[in-house]
């Protein structure tokens, strides 16, 4: 009798009692930070010089950069713009606003294209896949203006997207007028805006497999009048550079040869940018160098892999009353070579979270230091909701830790 009488004061309690916990971590705010990511090292501390307008050689993983060189020089960037219609495009098939398997009808407009193209007719009809594939391999201007038209209506809203999405990856020195990289005024970006939009490209599985294929053949032409189409890479890198998995080429006489590239070895992932270029070739044999100084100075060290990585959290008055946080997604952090061993990790979380609770909000930080020394913080995110406990909830949790 007595055991029950105190059992149903500390519930009373519980119930009468307000919230005392601090939530530090609203789901708006996901703070994903690399200490010193934007730090540039320059042909000084790396011996680099290229023979280019601009370039940046940034960690995929990380977004830290190794080396820059004029990266944040606003430039024309001819068919590398094609990085950010590719991203917009599978956003919105992750998102499930279209599809990889949409047909999308080909309109004039999308027809009378130059350039690089597919040579599509008007009124003839591909998959979003299949165009996706005619941009990443043969830089297909009229397959950009389709999968434009198909997500937003219009060239012109599409180009409104992309220049948000841009603002939202803090890209401080670009603005797009259109979405293949045609000769126009006011259309530019820089090395370090391309790197950041193509390490956020190179997250989906299937670019690889379309930026790393020499060859393909599609079907174009009007039903019934419809031929074969031979699709070659315009990336050499790729047989070229051992290990090279993209990403974009580009060239106008504006702005002379550009190449987004990207390559990996060793669980290492490297990006690499370079514009303005006299020739191919060139663009080619300075983006190599840059490849080479990154495997040849740095190495990747895995600190967690996705939903792995666990800890449990007490939520104040919920229901349940621990739910677990992980690791949002793979991380791994790039140190130089023979330091893998400096890196530490520590997991920072709010013991005192408040219900309701989402699945996927953030409720901590893994964070990660080397040699003591803090260089970037990853999200631990909810791995199941926890809903404000009712007095049920309650008077159940607290008989449960009383037996």
């Amino acid at each position: 009798m007595k055991k029950k009488v105190i059992s149903c004061c500390l519930v009373a309690a519980l119930l009468i009692g307000g919230f005392m916990g601090i939530d530090r971590f609203q789901p708006e705010e996901r703070s994903i930070s690399i200490v010193n990511a934007r730090a540039e090292p320059s042909e000084k501390e790396t011996g680099l010089k290229l023979n280019a307008k601009a370039a940046v050689l940034m960690d995929a993983a990380s977004g830290k950069i190794l080396f820059a060189q004029d990266a944040h020089k606003r430039l024309p960037p001819a068919s590398v713009t094609k990085v950010m219609t590719m991203l917009l495009i599978l956003e919105a098939c992750e998102d499930g606003k279209i599809s990889m398997k949409d047909t999308v009808t080909i309109s004039e407009r999308a027809a009378s294209m130059g350039g690089s193209q597919m040579y599509m007719e008007p009124g003839e009809q591909h998959t979003v896949e299949e165009l996706l594939m005619g941009v990443a391999m043969v830089s297909a201007n009229d397959g950009c203006v389709a999968l434009a038209e198909h997500l937003a209506g219009s060239v012109e809203m599409f180009v409104e997207r992309m220049n948000q999405r841009a603002r939202q990856l803090e890209m401080k020195d670009t603005n797009f007028v259109n979405t293949n990289g045609l000769p126009v005024a006011n259309h530019y970006t820089s090395a370090y805006d391309i790197a950041i939009m193509s390490r956020h490209l190179l997250r989906f599985p299937k670019t690889k497999e379309w930026f790393t294929r020499w060859q393909a053949t599609i079907k174009v032409g009007l039903p019934g009048k419809e031929k074969e189409f031979g699709l070659t890479n315009t990336n050499r890198l790729i047989k070229q550079y051992s290990g090279a998995i993209g990403v974009k080429t580009g060239f106008t006489q504006d702005a002379g040869y550009c190449l987004s590239g990207a390559a990996e070895r060793g669980g290492t992932r490297l990006v690499a940018v370079i514009l303005g270029c006299k020739t191919s070739k060139i663009r080619f044999a300075e983006i190599s160098k840059m490849f080479d100084y990154g495997f040849a100075n740095y190495e990747s060290v895995k600190i967690g892999e996705k939903g792995k990585l666990q800890k449990s959290i007490r939520i104040q008055k919920g229901a349940p009353a621990k739910i677990t946080a992980v690791l949002e997604e793979e991380k791994s952090v790039l140190v130089k070579k023979g330091k893998k061993g400096s890196v530490k990790t520590k997991i920072k979380m709010d013991s005192t979270m408040r219900p309701p609770i989402k699945k996927g909000q953030q409720v901590g930080e893994l964070v990660v230091y080397q040699d003591g020394t803090e260089i970037g913080r990853f999200p631990m995110v909810a791995a199941e909701k926890a809903k404000k406990a009712s007095i049920k909830d309650l008077y159940i949790q607290m008989m449960r830790k009383i037996i």
